[in-house]
């Protein structure tokens, strides 16, 4: 579906019955990222391996290291793009990361919240230099039918031969 065209979840997202205003702020700001050449330009770094497990898939993540630990729903530290055809991609959500503090998967008193939810975590780094954290997904430009603030997006939602690397067996799933 060409952008243009590409349905608009952000505006109509709801939690909890009331359509929270950041969610507003948060799909207006990056809209734009849309476009892969902006988020690039926007100093988001371009991945080439697709998140997946056996409970799904998130996509291609672009990370602006810059932008971890933000709490402003305008700066997400991560955009997440499905593969579309011709090797395109397509924005899909966004991926809000804080570092733990105390960097112990045991606690979480330092747990944040954004659009009036949790994030999820404490958890270990996805990559070896990646520390403990917490994250928050927010499907704004692609619905998800395991809800707004889920994880991961149902199997079978990414093409079929893309590359992927699969947390759990990695040993690296919450």
């Amino acid at each position: 579906m060409p952008p243009s065209t590409t349905p608009r979840h952000g505006p109509a997202a709801r939690t909890g019955g009331h359509r929270h205003p950041d969610l507003d702020r948060a799909f207006a700001a990056t809209e734009r990222f849309r476009s892969e050449k902006a988020a690039i330009a926007a100093g988001y770094h371009r991945t080439e391996v697709c998140a997946s497990s056996p409970m799904g898939g998130m996509g291609y993540h672009y990370v602006n290291p810059d932008l971890v630990g933000s709490l402003d729903p305008e700066k997400p530290a991560a955009l997440l793009y499905e593969p579309g055809p011709n090797g395109t991609r397509r924005l899909v959500a966004l991926e809000y990361v804080v570092n733990d503090r105390d960097a112990d998967l045991e606690t979480d008193d330092d747990r944040p919240s954004l659009f009036g939810q949790e994030f999820q975590g404490p958890m270990p780094g996805h990559e070896p230099t990646m520390p403990v954290h917490y994250d928050l997904h927010a499907w704004l430009f692609k619905k998800n039918p395991q809800g707004m603030f889920a994880e991961w997006l149902p199997a079978g939602a990414l093409p079929r031969g893309e590359r992927v690397t699969d947390r759990r067996r990695a040993g690296r799933d919450r």
